[in-house]
């Protein structure tokens, strides 16, 4: 019997194999090169069984299907300009609306930071909470105040959906990330493309009124509510929670060497390994999340992953612009009189549709990343320029509808490519904080364009001069992507023909061995630094 300790520390692996043999009794020790991704490998004391987490998975895919089911979301910014909540559309722009950016800003790197912490569970109960207050609010509230509370409660449902998303690699072996990755968010996909169908449904045949929508939508959220109560309390976390893992560890590898070791051995072999492991948990404490943070640095000095990070604080921040406030402009554009011509839950649906058919699309996409990425951004980013042009001076609400739904299309083809693009090059733990950072600056940026463009205390613009100023700062990320682009292909067709030429030293270098740079080939690590 074998037991086998591993733990990473200042870049090595020490493995200690005892034997039951009289022959063999002094550990040997084999150091070994680590991995740079590494930052403590370490095995479960109990493997889990197979259908273990396949129930487990199956039950979060439920849940994730179940909280999107809110037919009256499409229809808030109808309702609260409805002869039943009777607010002005000044008030919805300029006092409403903006709170969701506020909170969302406000709760962002808390519910972040407590999702790992608390182990995912905690968060989205109360995810689940705030939109069970949500449509509460929306039901009961007639107040200015009580709405903005709602869209206080709307930021913090937002914040929280990273729990989600992250939730699910705690459950499983990292064999099957990426299959249960696709499992996720197809049923979040599915979820509000129900959702919007369904609440479409009841809008133009049901011809129920927006007060019966909400109060359907607040008990789909509150049965979400409970299915939050009975989800799995996961044993892992991303960065927290590794004292009580290693202590874990520790009992285990103690309980194990009382049967195999006698008194004198053990004694000695117990604390070579709670020395072992309470150094590696002391270096995490000590060294693994300052050098993560020192690891951001590299971001910048990456090309790649330069270029990804922009594109999504950037493109995100506007693209979630448009989402928030493209509601008051179809009501601009057509003030419908009769409840069931309001085809919200109808455009959302079919926008979630091509969105995921795009995000589908992305997948089969093989091109040269290094050298057409700025350009593939660049004419994506033209277009949505365009749509929203179109968006702003259209009298149609067809034309509208039709823009809006492209708009979101060519966002959704992006995302995937982006994560890809971004989580190649990074490690696990490191990957999460980048998006962790990009999402907050994105956040950031959203906020104090909002306080500048739409709040009351700024220039307080109306929906259409809002949908310009969104024009112009897509045309200037444009412009700036195909900058660069221009210079990123004209760079490399000079190199591939300066490498044509048949030189001396070219010659030298092509009959000898080069190896790439670490830098190029090797992921971002924890603890390693790239040479600039």
């Amino acid at each position: 019997m074998v037991e086998t300790v591993v733990c990473n520390n200042g870049g090595k692996e020490d493995v200690m194999d005892e034997q039951k043999t009289e022959d063999e009794n002094d550990c040997s020790k084999e150091v070994e090169e680590s991995p740079p991704y590494e930052i403590c490998t370490k095995t479960d004391p109990e493997p889990q069984k197979p259908w273990a987490w396949k129930w487990s998975v199956i039950f979060l895919c439920f849940y994730g299907f179940m909280v999107q089911l809110k037919p009256g979301e499409p229809f808030i910014t109808p309702n609260l300009l409805s002869p039943e909540k009777n607010f002005t559309r000044e008030q919805v722009t300029n006092e409403i609306n903006p709170v969701l950016s506020y909170s969302y800003m406000a709760v962002l790197v808390p519910v972040f930071l407590l999702t790992d912490y608390l182990r995912y569970k905690p968060v989205l109960v109360l995810q689940s909470m705030s939109h069970v207050s949500i449509w509460l609010l929306l039901l009961l509230g007639s107040s200015l105040l009580e709405m903005q509370f709602m869209e206080f409660f709307y930021g913090i449902t937002m914040a929280a959906r990273v729990a989600y998303s992250s939730y699910i690699f705690s459950l499983v072996p990292a064999s099957v990330y990426q299959q249960v990755a696709s499992y996720s968010r197809s049923s979040v996909l599915m979820g509000v493309f129900t959702s919007s169908v369904m609440g479409q449904l009841f809008m133009s045949l049901g011809g129920i009124s927006y007060g019966m929508l909400s109060a359907v939508s607040l008990g789909f959220v509150s049965f979400g509510l409970l299915l939050s109560t009975c989800l799995p309390w996961p044993k892992r976390s991303l960065f927290f929670n590794q004292s009580r893992l290693e202590e874990e560890r520790r009992n285990a590898a103690q309980s194990e060497l009382d049967q195999m070791k006698p008194e004198e051995e053990k004694k000695k072999t117990v604390k070579a390994v709670e020395s072992s492991c309470c150094g590696c948990c002391s270096s995490w404490t000590n060294s693994v999340f300052v050098q993560m943070l020192k690891e951001l640095r590299n971001v910048v000095r990456m090309p790649r992953l330069r270029l990804w990070s922009l594109w999504w604080v950037f493109n995100s921040t506007g693209y979630y612009l448009v989402v928030f406030y493209v509601h008051i402009l179809w009501n601009k554009v057509y003030p419908a009189t009769e409840q069931k011509h309001v085809y919200n839950g109808a455009v959302e649906a079919a926008s979630t549709l091509l969105g995921a058919i795009t995000s589908f699309a992305a997948g089969f996409v093989k091109i040269k990343w290094n050298v057409w990425s700025e350009l593939v951004i660049g004419g994506i980013t033209a277009a949505q320029a365009a749509l929203l042009l179109l968006m702003g001076t259209t009298d149609n609400i067809w034309v509208c509808y039709v823009a809006y739904a492209l708009f979101r299309g060519f966002y959704q083809f992006l995302v995937p490519i982006a994560t890809f693009q971004i989580a190649s090059s990074l490690t696990k733990e490191l990957c999460a904080l980048v998006f962790g950072v990009n999402t907050f600056v994105g956040t950031i940026l959203k906020t104090i364009i909002t306080l500048i463009v739409a709040d009351k205390r700024g220039l307080a613009l109306p929906v259409h001069s809002q949908f310009f100023v969104y024009f112009f700062y897509f045309t200037l990320l444009t412009v700036v992507y195909l900058g660069c682009a221009a210079w990123v292909i004209t760079h490399y067709y000079r190199t591939q023909r300066q490498e044509q030429v048949p030189t001396e030293a070219t010659t030298t270098i092509e009959l000898g061995t080069a190896e790439a740079p670490a830098s190029e080939t090797d992921p971002l690590s924890n603890g390693s630094s790239i040479k600039a």
